[in-house]
């Protein structure tokens, strides 16, 4: 079990996933007091954070914090007191089942990835529960850039498990002055509006690319935001929790900072860069949760506009211009 006392030099924390907020989230869990495994399926990359203590691939110029010790070793890293799962969400499934047999019963395991599992539709806390039926799944998701937390600058986000008690509990345990977390039972809104976001970035960014102007900009977001709310609320989430830092806020941030990885994707594609050219050989997870997102609508009848262009021109189906061409035609319509 996780030990009741947060802040504690006995409590071992594993991260799993050495990419930039894997490490940054290390940190922040290291500056808690507690002991820290950092584990990296590139052995030859933890080496050498191990040897100079920072991650200078993925987080340059942040130096990790004492207590972490980088690992190679899951199922060492797997025997921790609580689970930061930070590997991309098409890899979840195959982390737990790689984790299956190491990790011990009850230990929490925390999905600080932002997606939907794209050959299951199955959103990411549900992927955890069917294969670690014994571990509750928590999300943790919000308004966060990797190297504004791993430097220490004021950031907030939220935690969120279906028990309000080992919601409450994992965010006091990760919280330092820096680093604030408001906890919530709503687990899927959490995790719906940290998904959704990402696609809705992309749009941004390739508005920005084709210099459409801030105006369009400010639209996109708004009208982003209101379907990412039709979907979210048609999948149980709460009303609140959208409105909140993993909504709404997460939403601000990533649509409008070359900082997101979805928005600088969108940006290069809007100016002209190819699939291959605008990722960057950088993950976009907004370019894998699309397709999926716009399935999951389309069988719920739920009318997505800006998330479906954006689909389709990941898939090559339509051009950028005759995307926005597409929005600007259709018909007139009530804003609710």
């Amino acid at each position: 079990m996780m030990s009741s006392s947060a802040h504690h030099s006995d409590l071992k924390i594993s991260v799993l996933g050495a990419g930039a907020w894997g490490t940054a989230l290390a940190n922040v869990a290291a500056r808690t007091g507690a002991k820290v495994q950092l584990w990296g399926r590139d052995a030859t990359h933890i080496s050498h954070v191990s040897q100079e203590r920072q991650n200078a691939k993925h987080l340059p110029g942040i130096k990790l914090e004492e207590t972490i010790t980088p690992t190679s070793n899951l199922a060492e890293a797997a025997k921790a007191d609580l689970i930061l799962a930070v590997v991309p969400a098409q890899a979840l499934r195959q982390l737990c089942e790689q984790i299956k047999a190491h990790i011990a019963p009850s230990i929490p395991v925390v999905i600080c990835a932002k997606g939907i599992e794209r050959s299951t539709r199955a959103f990411l806390s549900d992927v955890v529960k069917e294969i670690l039926p014994h571990n509750p799944p928590a999300i943790l998701s919000g308004p966060s850039f990797a190297v504004d937390v791993a430097r220490g600058l004021p950031t907030a986000v939220t935690l969120a498990a279906a028990d309000e008690h080992l919601a409450r509990h994992i965010a006091a345990t990760l919280a330092i002055p820096s680093f604030r977390l408001y906890h919530s039972t709503d687990l899927r809104g959490v995790e719906i509006g940290g998904a959704a976001k990402n696609v809705l970035a992309i749009a941004c960014g390739i508005a920005a690319g084709r210099s459409l102007g801030a105006s369009a900009g400010a639209a996109l977001v708004a009208r982003g935001f209101a379907e990412l709310n039709r979907f979210a609320q048609a999948h149980g989430a709460r009303p609140e929790t959208l409105m909140g830092l993993s909504g709404l806020g997460d939403l601000v941030l990533t649509c409008g900072s070359t900082q997101s990885r979805n928005y600088a994707f969108g940006l290069a594609l809007g100016q002209g860069a190819s699939l291959s050219q605008a990722s960057g050989a950088k993950l976009a997870e907004g370019a894998f949760t699309a397709s999926v997102l716009v399935e999951m609508a389309q069988a719920a009848g739920i009318d997505m506009p800006i998330a479906q262009s954006i689909d389709l021109v990941l898939s090559e189906r339509i051009t950028i211009g005759e995307a926005i061409e597409s929005l600007l035609l259709r018909p007139s319509k009530s804003e609710v």
